[in-house]
């Protein structure tokens, strides 16, 4: 049975999200019907949850073909807003929301994620006054984050929006929330929506074992991004070290090691749900995915998993809070 949760009131989501990334253009090509086709299988399977933003190429379009085509009750939609840093009045950010729902084929939209690149632009603060007179008007039910910080998450809140969820890199290996992000989401009962979970696909049985890949091998913009945080935990070495205790966990609860890294994550401090990347049309990992609401970690399978975490290298010293790798200088 899928795991949910509300994430607020009238807006409950599953464990699960599906992510649409990889319809963006930097995980190789993905033909439309196909993508649109593939959306159904995981519609069926109670993934009704899909998260997309206004920058993901054909991201909201096809998600709104989707649900024009009927068949897909409780359909969820939760997009992000990601603008150039710049003016953001209320006509910038009605205009820009207002595109986004036609797209998606909706007169309100579930889930409004802001991300901003550049805080000494301090108009993000505008972007979210804004984005709060628009779930007045009655065009977006509920404000999140995207990769914000805890100090600017902070202030947020001291402002008066009603933030109810931030989502941040946060996994089996990228553990920087629980510094100081999870502290104080659970003291303000806001959700984390985390991504990341599988570090685009590193986390599989298809690495285990295998030779430290170059940069020619990562194939996706998602395993570059993701060896490259490999890279800063603590190497390709102690890597294979985690998968190979992934994989031994894996073994004795009969299922695989990406299920593992979810489950372990889910178990985590805050950690709502889970965005897991979609290759629509490419391939799926439905029953997968599926099969982690199925499984419940042991005493020795955590023990042994922290065990080798415990061997890593600070993210947080090295990289910073929360969304913080995206600023860096």
């Amino acid at each position: 049975m899928t795991e949910t949760v509300a994430l607020a009131p009238g807006l409950e989501v599953p464990r699960i999200i599906n992510g649409m990334w990889q319809v963006a253009g930097a995980h190789g090509p993905v033909e439309r019907n196909a993508a649109i086709r593939g959306m159904a299988g995981y519609h069926r399977a109670g993934l009704v949850a899909w998260d997309m933003a206004d920058i993901y190429g054909p991201a909201e379009e096809w998600y709104g073909a989707f649900r024009g085509g009927g068949g897909a009750p409780g359909l969820i939609g939760l997009t992000k807003m990601v603008p150039v840093p710049g003016p953001m009045t209320y006509e910038v950010v009605r205009r820009r929301i207002a595109r986004s729902a036609a797209r998606m084929g909706v007169d309100r939209i579930d889930l409004v994620q802001l991300h901003w690149w550049d805080y000494r632009d301090g108009r993000y603060l505008d972007a979210a006054d804004n984005l709060l007179r628009l779930v007045r008007e009655g065009l977006v039910s509920h404000i999140g984050l995207t990769n914000f910080d805890t100090m600017r998450l902070r202030q947020l809140v001291e402002r008066g929006i009603p933030v109810v969820s931030n989502q941040v890199q946060y996994s089996i290996l990228d553990t920087r929330p629980r510094r100081m992000m999870v502290p104080y989401c659970l003291q303000h009962n806001i959700r984390l929506l985390c991504y990341g979970t599988l570090l685009g696909g590193l986390i599989s049985e298809r690495y285990l074992g295998s030779p430290e890949p170059s940069r020619g091998d990562l194939y996706t913009a998602s395993l570059q991004k993701y060896k490259q945080m490999v890279d800063e935990w603590g190497g390709w070495g102690l890597f294979q070290d985690l998968l190979g205790v992934l994989r031994e966990v894996a073994v004795r609860n009969q299922t695989t090691i990406p299920c593992v890294a979810i489950r372990y994550l889910l178990e985590m401090p805050c950690a709502s749900a889970a965005i897991i990347g979609c290759r629509l049309g490419v391939s799926e990992h439905i029953s997968e995915n599926l099969g982690v609401f199925e499984l419940h970690l042991g005493g020795r399978d955590i023990s042994d998993i922290e065990s080798v975490i415990s061997g890593s290298n600070d993210l947080f010293g090295l990289v910073g809070d929360c969304g913080d790798e995206y600023r860096r200088p």
